[in-house]
């Protein structure tokens, strides 16, 4: 009966995220803010166990503060145009401070869901609490459907309310803050989850360009496909591995497909040609330089060398003389593996194939 109720739960945590991702009206990012965090909360929970449980209490109660945030920030923009439609936020040029403190409160409630600095605190505990199913899932759904939220916000708000600061600021501050977490874990599940944030970032450089480069859009959907398929890929080695970089010690040698799908997806995290990380954040860059956010993206390929210290961390003991640990895959891991696989390798060798229809 409880497996059923996970299904369930799974059902209306991703309609969530798909509401937030079409949403063109604020009350569909108040629905599915609440739609996916309810769901998700009792995901995390599920085991019953005292870790799962601290995990997400954590997560509710920032889940509760950011939203009260955000839909206190958004009766401002209800008061200043009499409408909940996003298609009205740009009749508020002449009233930027209202724009922007909603905006803010906004960021503040999307910025939780998709583990953006500094309202990432709940991401770790949670997803190293939970089951990895649940941790994979969080670091991917709920996130992009946020991102997406986020997206279809900046579409229609004036230029001139100064947005785009607020936007890059966060996005260096996660990229930079997020690796160097990283680099501190020996938790492969925290430094997953912490990777997942600093990629949080690399979203942002697409969303800075919104409205004023044609690239904007198509780079966050070519990313964001790129990014799922590489985060899952990961999550299902260390499932089928262990938590831990002991865990890893000798994956490699004793099982090289495996070892070398996790180095592929860890490459492609990083931004390595010519894989689907490397499209997307490539797109990403070309589009936050038109739009002459060139620090940004110079702070941002600045932390992609970070990165690849951070995923060398994994690397090396999956090579390493010594134990020998054999993964547990069953058929599911390995359709996971296979799939995620093939996207990586496909969208950074056909680039051009899937970027032509979003251009």
């Amino acid at each position: 009966m409880r497996e059923g109720t996970v299904y369930s739960l799974l059902c209306f945590a991703t309609i969530g995220a798909l509401v937030l991702a079409g949403a063109g009206d604020t009350m569909f990012l108040v629905l599915g803010t609440l739609l996916t965090g309810l769901a998700t909360f009792a995901l995390v929970a599920y085991p019953d166990t005292d870790p799962a449980t601290e995990a997400a209490m954590k997560f509710f109660v920032f889940a509760s503060v950011t939203g009260a945030i955000m839909i206190f920030g958004l009766s401002y923009w209800f008061g200043a145009t009499g409408s909940t439609l996003l298609a009205d936020l740009p009749g508020m040029d002449t009233m930027p401070m209202s724009v922007l403190l909603g905006f803010v409160a906004v960021v503040v409630g999307l910025g939780y869901k998709a583990s953006l600095v500094p309202f990432h605190f709940w991401a770790p505990d949670a997803y190293e609490g939970g089951p990895l199913s649940i941790a994979a899932y969080l670091s991917v759904v709920p996130k992009v459907g946020a991102l997406f939220a986020l997206t279809q916000v900046v579409r229609d708000l004036p230029l001139g309310s100064g947005w785009a600061v607020v936007i890059a600021v966060l996005a260096v501050l996660t990229m930079t803050y997020g690796y160097l977490a990283a680099l501190a874990q020996t938790n492969v599940i925290r430094l997953l989850a912490y990777s997942s944030i600093a990629q949080s970032g690399y979203f942002l450089l697409g969303i800075l360009a919104v409205g004023a480069s044609e690239l904007a859009l198509p780079s966050i959907i070519l990313f964001a496909a790129a990014y799922a398929a590489m985060n899952l890929g990961a999550f299902a080695v260390a499932a089928s591995t262990g938590r831990t970089l002991n865990d890893f010690d000798g994956l490699g040698r004793a099982q090289p497909l495996i070892g070398l799908a996790m180095v592929i997806f860890l490459l492609s995290l990083v931004g390595i040609p010519p894989l689907a990380g490397f499209v997307g954040k490539f797109l990403l860059f070309a589009a936050v330089i038109d739009v002459q956010y060139t620090w940004v993206a110079v702070v941002a390929i600045i932390n992609s060398v970070l990165s690849l210290a951070v995923y060398l961390r994994l690397v090396v003991p999956m090579y390493r003389q010594g134990n020998v640990v054999v993964a547990r895959t069953d058929i599911w891991l390995k359709a996971v593996l296979i799939i995620a696989l093939t996207v990586t390798l496909l969208l950074g060798v056909f680039a051009q194939v899937f970027v032509g229809p979003l251009a």
